[in-house]
């Protein structure tokens, strides 16, 4: 009897799986499932169909599709890739669904709808070797793109794959696909220059991220007191959680000469950090420790490991410059606690995260009614709602706002968090631009590295009609957090500021930066609409004006001032004139 004849041919096949997905399960195993689905069928599978593709299969965690050109393929890779960075632009890095997709072209075997062979097995081996965010290729598929796409690859020699009898040539697309170039490398300050690296949680329960992050974040407070010190914001250094990147490019893409790296154990109420400091231009190892403890020692652990490492950096640094630098927020560790549950949650950027964030504010200032960075987070809170059109009871929400901003600057004479949150509250809800410029330069003054406070300052220049100066700030957030996942709002401060110079195709081409950063960031669309329509662009500023109704349907004319409190009356009155044309309603 003849045998069946076999059904084969030539075709490109693209792999995709979520990078660390047993780990995300393991975080919140339901979320988790339905954020995939929904990135499934709301991205991938119609990226998918508009390339000419076809879903072969799910996988649990991934999927298979094929093409009958690998160029399609490639074009759709590129754009779930760079669709995968626009969504998780609010997400923290932890917690954020991340593809590996590899590429092949190779003979298959079709089974009804499903197919098999060497070619999807290559395709799957190569998606395995892909970063988060990243897609691999193979030689074969190489060649047929080569010359056809505007990217770059790196060639990552001959590799071995698990059941695949011959060797494979694999090719990288390069710097992680969605950056639209390579990261520059940066400039070394002219002072010492260190990044804290987000710790490592080796406690038991994975909740305790929050408890991990939160000593990160307090070292790198006190490292960046340090007036001598070039410290890279914690939202830059951030970026790299979860990932396993050489420190030496680490210090090419911050710019800095020290890495610091480490772990937090807590278990009971005992707690242990070790760390390593390194240098990042020789990869040299300068200092290692542990420091055990109880949890209520928890702050002099942090103590001994900011003094060792500035002890590694400077050995004769002033003693006094420690003191000041280790001084501790506040003695009730239940209140601390709360106040970094507040922070983890704070960082989402949408209404039920708002919410809780200020719940766990309030509980820490319950607490403990002397923590004045409590209050200044609390209030910001409270700003993000007015801002956002989250208010419920507008008066006495903005009360309250005012209220904990004003605590929050009068307990907080040398808290920059506190001066700086609470500053920018008083001058966004209650307009007092004067004593706001006054409690964000001295917030400034007792921390010059905190770049989220240089960026809060640019757009206070911005409300307060002094754009040069904004300008200035916004350079000085960007260098201190280069990778910001908030650099949307940076950028957004430069359109604003190139607005009222005058510089309109300068504020669009930031605002572009901005919404490409953040699709959501609404001040970043509204400003797009102004400049465009000044500059008698139309066109694009009536577009600009359509996705900024979508979002914000209740936005009028008459009710700017909510959300851009300009302090000088022509600067909102050309701000709502550029709007206007673009179609804002009166």
């Amino acid at each position: 009897m003849a045998s069946e004849r076999v059904e084969r041919r030539l075709t490109a096949i693209l792999a995709a799986d979520v990078a660390g997905y047993s780990r995300l399960t393991g975080l919140d195993e339901e979320g988790t499932h339905v954020q995939l689905q929904d990135h499934l069928r709301t991205l991938i599978d119609p990226k998918i169909t508009e390339h000419r593709g076809r879903v072969v299969k799910n996988t649990g965690d991934g999927m298979l599709a094929e093409f009958s050109s690998v160029v399609d393929a490639m074009r759709c890779a590129l754009d779930v890739q760079r669709g995968m960075v626009e969504r998780n632009v609010n997400v923290p890095q932890g917690k954020r669904i991340e593809f590996r997709v590899g590429i092949n072209v190779g003979d298959i075997i079709i089974d009804r709808s499903d197919i098999f062979g060497d070619g999807v097995n290559v395709a799957a081996r190569l998606e395995g070797l892909a970063e988060p965010g990243g897609i691999c290729v193979s030689d074969d598929a190489y060649r047929q793109l080569r010359d056809k796409i505007d990217i770059v690859f790196d060639d990552a020699g001959e590799q071995k794959l698990k059941n695949i009898e011959r060797p494979v040539r694999v090719f990288r697309v390069k710097d992680r696909v969605a950056a639209a170039e390579q990261r520059p490398t940066l400039v070394l300050p002219d002072k010492p220059s260190i990044a804290v690296l987000p710790f490592q949680n080796l406690s038991a329960d994975p909740e305790q991220e929050y408890f991990a992050d939160g000593v990160v974040e307090d070292i790198t407070m006190a490292l960046s007191l340090f007036r001598w010190l070039f410290v890279i914001a914690r939202n830059s250094s951030f970026t790299y959680k979860g990932r396993a990147v050489d420190v030496k490019q680490i210090g090419r893409e911050l710019g800095v000469r020290y890495v610091l790296e480490g772990s937090v154990r807590k278990a009971g109420n005992r707690i242990r950090i070790a760390g390593q400091l390194i240098d990042a231009e020789t990869g040299a190892h300068l200092w290692a420790d542990r420091f055990d403890g109880a949890l209520e020692d928890m702050f002099d652990l942090q103590d001994h490991v900011t003094s060792s490492v500035v002890g590694a950096i400077a050995p004769k640094l002033q003693s006094e410059d420690i003191k000041r630098a280790t001084r501790k927020p506040t003695e009730n560790l239940d209140a601390y606690d709360y106040y970094l549950r507040g922070l983890a949650k704070a960082r989402y950027w949408n209404r039920d995260a708002n919410s809780e964030a200020l719940q766990l504010f309030c509980k820490a200032i319950e607490l403990d009614p002397h923590l004045a960075c409590a209050y200044g987070m609390a209030a910001w809170c409270y700003m993000q709602r007015k801002a956002r059109g989250w208010m419920i009871e507008d008066v006495q929400e903005s009360a309250e706002a005012t209220r904990l901003a004003r605590k929050a600057v009068h307990l907080g004479g040398d808290d920059p968090v506190a001066l700086c949150m609470g500053g920018y509250s008083l001058a966004f809800v209650a307009h007092e631009f004067n004593d706001a410029v006054a409690f964000m330069d001295r917030g400034l003054t007792v921390n010059p590295n905190l770049a989220q406070a240089w960026n809060l300052s640019a757009w206070l220049r911005v409300w307060r009609g002094e754009p040069d100066v904004a300008l200035d700030h916004v350079a000085h957030a960007m260098r201190l957090s280069p990778l910001d996942p908030s650099i949307f709002s940076m950028h957004g401060a430069m359109a604003y500021a190139h607005f009222l110079a005058g510089r309109y195709d300068m504020a669009s081409s930031c605002a572009e930066k901005a919404t490409r950063d953040n699709p959501t960031f609404v001040l970043a669309m509204c400003i797009s609409a102004a400049s465009n329509a000044l500059a008698g662009r139309l066109e694009p500023a009536q577009k600009a004006m359509v996705r900024v109704l979508e979002r914000s349907p209740d936005l009028r004319a008459s009710n700017l001032i909510n959300s851009t409190p300009f302090r000088r009356a022509e600067d909102l009155a050309t701000f709502a004139k550029g709007l206007r044309n673009a179609g804002l309603p009166d």
